[in-house]
């Protein structure tokens, strides 16, 4: 009975996401009004008392609770009801700052290429950094938070969508937002590599050409024989003089 219960109300709790608030939980349905079944499971994790959740709970409310107003199609999953979702808007007036997150492994390629649709149809966007900051770390532990100018974004002829409380596009250009820093290169640490003397391990039964001491025998070796000539030929000067 208690698991039956347990089960009940994470159905509410899921229902109420889908049918009303999706936004409240930095989730953007499609036209159809599905989400996926692995971003709405994040973003139930989030919650407390939830933290539990997997995705064969959904299979558990669908054959536990028969009749129960969630559907799910492939990964996907919506409310059966969803005339009371935020539906998507062309925003007119977004608000003058936005917020998003990018994996820090794509920065440098998103300063230079703007910010792409990830794991959404579009660029999910919140005018809170907290939204975006919680949506961001669904995908990167440590994501890089990106501030959009809005009027900059419209001036390139950026259109904004507003679901709810978030806003989404297609594709903001490098030019209207801004960020951290860009990453150092690792141009220090490769002249390191080449500083440090590469020492080949000795294996039992090998020999390890030493390049150096090689060069260095031929330099002495040289300079040995050219001193022998230069002294041949003084002593050869020198008998020549003597008089017999």
């Amino acid at each position: 009975m208690d698991a039956l219960r347990s089960l009940k109300k994470l159905a509410a709790f899921i229902l109420y996401i889908l049918e009303r608030r999706p936004d409240e939980f930095g989730l953007v349905p499609d036209n159809e009004g599905y989400v996926k079944i692995k971003s709405l499971i994040r973003a139930v994790n989030e919650e407390e008392g939830f933290k539990y959740v997997r995705p064969f709970h959904i299979d558990d409310i669908l054959s536990s609770l028969p009749g129960f107003q969630i559907e799910t199609k492939e990964s996907l999953i919506r409310a059966k009801n969803i005339d009371a979702l935020p539906k998507q808007a062309i925003a007119v007036n977004p608000p003058k700052l936005l917020y998003t997150c990018v994996r820090k492994k794509a920065y440098i390629f998103v300063l230079e290429k703007g910010i792409h649709p990830v794991g959404n149809e579009r660029v999910v966007l919140s005018a809170t950094k907290e939204m975006a900051e919680r949506i961001g770390k669904r995908f990167d532990p440590s994501p890089v938070l990106l501030t959009v100018h809005s009027q900059k974004a419209l001036d390139a002829g950026v259109l904004f969508y507003s679901s709810g409380e978030l806003f989404c596009s297609d594709l903001i250009p490098p030019a209207c937002f801004t960020g951290p820093p860009p990453p150092k290169q690792k141009e220090e640490s490769k002249q390191v590599e080449k500083q440090v003397e590469f020492k080949p391990k000795k294996t039992p039964g090998s020999y390890i050409l030493n390049i150096e001491q090689e060069e260095e025998k031929k330099r002495r070796t040289e300079l040995q024989r050219k001193r022998k000539e230069v002294d041949w030929k003084k002593e050869r000067k020198r008998s020549s003089r003597i008089k017999y």
